[in-house]
């Protein structure tokens, strides 16, 4: 890998050259505006049984003068590593980042040193969740680990220790302040140098809390239920682990009102009693509060995405300002009876995706290229005419946004590593069409897998029939071609990104 001094003499000279033999165009300002965990499903503008509860209005402004993304994928669906990769541009065994338990190592190049290398002025604020010091950027103010939702603390260069020490406390809800403190920083910028600022919003992770304004959001409410929110387990024609049964989280606002004091954390509209239900109407209780606060917790991203619009609108900075907004992975709302995410499943491993530069793209258009976060980087240098390192494993779809009909890659490839029986780690690829999913079930002495091995198994799907996932095909003669052929692209793709830990089984 090129060192960071050098690769910022060939950037310098790179961008010195294009200014010589003609007027280079304009570099935009990047806002790169990430939640935790923010479905799809609880964006309203993708569609779905939620779309008429949700309060959405920043979003549909980005996507209506923007471009959304229907089909951006994680390569690992969990946050450390999801957020390493979009940083990187490298996936999970190249970067050293695997599992909840791995930190990124504070020499890695990442997208902030390398715009900073160009002359841009780098920030990041909120969520940082890589445990080791950010470096890269002129400035950063992150939460410690998953930091709090009420009266959060904050670290700076000022204050760093590693871990949950260090930092001083700021009064208020952390995505109110992470949207104020984001344009304070804005605003704070030299007008004749273009900035980067990654904006990392705390919500919507457990424990979902929101601010009192949104409190009374859905209150008289009954959500629709999706149709596998009752999928049994085990069966035949279905998927092959048990997964996150939203029963888990039940039991979680059970054992927080046992024992507030010892428990990892609180939640919101308690108290919650379950006495006298049955399985069947715990599950849907249970289904109505999850969702409902999650819409909440929501919200109050939102309110923030309005409002960091209308400060650039106001200050003149809107126009030459790149705007993203994307959710580090997927979430499961009740799909399959699960919540939480680390699946290949559509709802677990898709990242919702807006994009707004209306002096480059189109406005209002939706996007079907298959795409992997491993590509933002690419993009982002793209748009700042910074080189592209070779060892950079995504590439640009800057063309491909400006395209009606965009094919993107053949496949995306995906490789969840933290082991558990419940959620076995596996690998895998999905087409346009089709999905091959290999669970291998072994924990391969990854930080915070868990030891006991799980019988290894297949699934397959056909998307376009079965949008939902509700049928593994893997046994179905009629798809035997098929698989065969995804299944020799499963081994060409592991292959092609270097990930050789783990041979794909014969079938």
């Amino acid at each position: 890998m090129r060192t960071h001094k050098l690769l910022s003499a060939i950037i310098g000279l790179t961008i010195l050259l294009g200014s010589c033999t003609s007027k280079a165009p304009e570099r935009p300002n990047i806002l790169f505006i990430m939640s935790d965990d923010h479905t799809s499903q609880a964006w309203g503008i993708y569609g779905g049984a939620l779309a008429p509860f949700v309060k959405n209005n920043g979003i549909k402004r980005l996507a209506s003068e923007g471009v959304t993304l229907e089909n951006m994928f994680c390569t690992n669906s969990i946050c450390v590593p999801s957020r390493a990769a979009i940083l990187t541009g490298v996936m999970s065994h190249k970067n050293g980042v695997y599992t909840l338990g791995d930190a990124l190592a504070p020499d890695t190049l990442n997208i902030a040193k390398m715009l900073s290398a160009s002359g841009y002025a780098t920030g990041i604020i909120g969520k940082w969740h890589l445990k080791e010091e950010p470096t890269g950027f002129d400035y950063y103010k992150v939460l410690p680990g998953q930091g709090r939702y009420f009266d959060p603390v904050f670290k700076t260069a000022e204050n760093w220790e590693y871990g949950w020490k260090g930092g001083k406390e700021q009064k208020g809800f952390s995505s109110d302040i992470i949207g104020d403190e984001s344009l304070e920083w804005i605003a704070q910028q030299d007008p004749e140098k273009p900035f980067f600022l990654m904006t990392h919003f705390k919500a919507t992770h457990e424990p979902f809390h929101y601010p009192e304004r949104h409190a009374s959001l859905l209150e008289s409410v009954e959500l629709p239920e999706p149709t596998s929110l009752f999928e049994p387990y085990p069966s035949e024609t279905g998927r092959t682990f048990k997964g996150q049964l939203l029963e888990n989280l039940t039991k979680r606002w059970l054992r927080y009102q046992a024992e507030p004091d010892k428990f990892w954390t609180d939640y919101p509209g308690m108290p919650f009693e379950v006495a006298g239900l049955d399985s069947i109407e715990i599950r849907k209780k249970s289904y109505q509060k999850f969702v409902k606060d999650f819409i909440r917790c929501g919200a109050a991203i939102d309110d923030n995405i309005e409002k960091i619009i209308a400060g650039l609108e106001k200050s003149g900075q809107l126009e030459n300002t790149l705007i993203i907004y994307t959710s580090d992975q997927g979430y499961f709302l009740g799909e399959h009876g699960f919540f939480d995410k680390r699946m290949m499943l559509e709802q677990s491993s898709r990242m919702p995706f807006v994009i707004r530069y209306p002096k480059d793209l189109p406005q209002n258009k939706r996007n079907k290229a298959l795409l992997m976060n491993i590509d933002i980087p690419a993009l982002l240098l793209d748009y700042a005419q910074v080189p592209i390192p070779e060892h950079i494993q995504g590439e640009s779809f800057r063309a491909l946004l400006k395209e009606d009909q965009s094919e993107g890659r053949a496949y995306t490839y995906y490789r969840y590593w933290e082991h558990s029986p419940d959620r076995p780690a596996h690998f895998g690829i999905r087409s346009n069409r089709y999905k091959l999913i290999h669970y291998y079930g072994k924990p391969l002495q990854m930080k915070s897998a868990n030891q006991k091995e799980t019988d290894p198994s297949w699934e397959f799907y056909d998307l376009q029939k079965d949008p939902q996932e509700l049928t593994n095909l893997f046994n179905n003669p009629t798809y035997q071609s098929e698989i065969i052929k995804m299944h020799k692209a499963l081994i060409n793709q592991k292959a092609y990104y270097e990930d050789h830990q783990t041979e794909v089984p014969s079938l």
